[in-house]
């Protein structure tokens, strides 16, 4: 076998394992959205089949003498070949690790797990979920001492979610933000309330549904290639490529604002997965890097740009016009000051940008607690509620609201929260940089998004998978990560609106 051969078989190969992904994702996205109630099952039956023929696809003998054969004539690869060989064989070499029916079984829990978590949330029964997390949790120790026994478990899966990062890294970024963020809570929690009576009201789901059609069209999202949903924790996904992303919201008919940032949050997601390079289609490239560099993304859209007053003052004649006897009495001002509001709440979704963070900590502490030995998931509930009196200061009033709320650790994403933090901060950096050669103000006033996006596509988005997360970050920036550059930002944004 040639090298040109071998990587016309590597071309095919990629392009078939992103055909099963296709496919598993679809089922993923139904299950979540629109399936009747009493589907799972079936999901699980066909998701179990696909999981079992792409674990032998990516794991059989023809695929690792191909990547091997590529790997040791890695000098005739260019830079894009090198990286997705090394890519595909540490995938590989990871799931050879775990026993085909163990990870088959692990597809066949998530869709359990995922069904049964809707259930427990909608009806505030954790017990009724307690054994099915139980069981995540446990397997994915399981699988972390697999693939790296060498490593600590949570370490190992803070890393597969961010590359390099791990527990001691975490606290210090987190003692960081901890240092900055409580004492401006407290000069804020001092001072006089924003007002955010002008959000709440009566908005109906339809009306709000076309308010979320255009703020998409707004951020400038390409509408042929990205669909919108509905479902009871919102999230984006790409199907098979970077050529059909889907976002989802959730309707709160007494807070328009609510589903409005959840939309143009999951926006910069699709954004960052849309604006992958062409060339990476059907690859193991095809998508964002870390989900560190993904959240810098969606919280830059969401809150940089989505919650300052020029961008409030673009959409307001759209809502006003959508909502005309709701809002005749507000003026952008007040709107902008309403999606401000910092206060401490119970919902991580709904919280504001001064707050958000200590509710990944609260995640981030439960999380660790229970891959180091010290919580059980029986004590999860009393756990969480004592950290959410202790961080925020706010007393849960039931599971719902309390540790049923996020999707994530029915999906097995244990390891991800830290990454919202960490994404604001980078978005932050991010935006700084962009300041250097973009007037970001003005485009926000003119709506035109395009040198916005043109700037995260050149230094972020094309690069789909190519580069290391810090390295994609650092030469975006021209200089390190700096955590402070997003605090600094927080103290001038909250100090301003606060008026101390």
């Amino acid at each position: 076998m040639t090298v040109i051969e071998a990587k016309e078989k590597l071309t095919a190969l990629q392009a078939k394992l992103s055909a099963y992904g296709h496919a598993s994702g679809i089922l993923y996205y139904d299950g979540v959205t629109t399936a009747p109630k009493g589907t799972a099952a079936n999901r699980a039956q066909a998701l179990a089949v696909l999981s079992e023929e792409s674990y032998k696809l990516t794991t059989g003998e023809e695929t690792v003498a191909l990547l091997e054969f590529l790997d040791e004539h890695k000098d005739e690869l260019d830079a894009t070949e090198q990286r997705i060989v090394f890519l595909m064989l540490k995938d590989i070499r990871q799931m050879q690790k775990i026993p085909m029916e163990e990870y088959i079984e692990l597809q066949r829990l998530m869709v359990e797990a995922s069904d049964v978590w809707h259930t427990a949330k909608e009806t505030n029964d954790f017990p009724l979920f307690e054994p099915l997390l139980e069981k995540v949790f446990a397997f994915y120790k399981k699988i972390a001492g697999y693939c790296a026994p060498e490593k600590d478990p949570y370490d190992y899966w803070l890393g597969e979610f961010e590359d390099g990062l791990d527990k001691a890294r975490c606290e210090e970024f987190f003692s960081t933000l901890r240092s900055r963020i409580v004492p401006l809570l407290q000069k804020v929690s001092a001072a006089k309330q924003l007002d955010d009576s002008c959000i709440h009201g009566s908005f109906p789901a339809a009306l709000q549904d076309e308010l979320s059609r255009y703020l998409m069209e707004t951020i400038g999202i390409d509408m042929a290639h990205c669909g919108l949903g509905t479902t009871e924790h919102p999230f984006t996904t790409s199907l098979g490529s970077h050529y059909d992303v889907r976002i989802t919201t959730k309707y709160q008919e007494d807070n328009f604002a609510s589903s409005m940032y959840s939309v143009i949050h999951e926006g910069g997601h699709a954004l960052y997965e849309l604006g992958v390079d062409d060339s990476m289609a059907y690859t193991v490239l095809d998508g964002g890097v870390s989900m560190g560099i993904h959240e810098s993304q969606s919280r830059f859209y969401e809150n940089l740009l989505g919650r300052s007053l020029e961008f409030i003052t673009l959409i307001f004649p759209k809502l006003q016009e959508l909502f005309p006897e709701q809002l005749k009495d507000c003026t952008p001002e007040d709107i902008y000051r309403a999606v401000n509001r910092a206060e401490p709440s119970l919902i991580r979704t709904e919280a504001d940008e001064l707050t958000y963070c200590l509710h990944v900590m609260v995640r981030y502490e439960l999380e660790k607690r229970i891959f180091a030995g010290e919580l059980s998931v029986h004590d999860l509930p009393a756990e969480w509620n004592r950290l959410y009196k202790e961080y925020l200061g706010v007393d849960v009033p039931d599971d719902t609201r309390g540790v049923l709320q996020d999707s994530h650790w029915s999906g097995g994403n244990i390891g991800y929260f830290p990454s919202y933090a960490l994404g604001s901060a980078y978005g932050a950096q991010l935006m700084r940089k962009m300041r250097e050669t973009v007037d970001v103000d003005e485009c926000l006033r003119s709506g035109n998004f395009e040198p916005i996006n043109a700037w995260n596509r050149e230094n972020i988005w094309k690069y789909g998978s190519l580069r290391k997360p810090m390295e994609l970050l650092e030469t975006a920036l021209g200089e390190k990560f700096d955590p402070t550059v997003y605090t600094d930002y927080l103290e001038k944004k909250f100090s301003a609106l606060y008026g101390f």
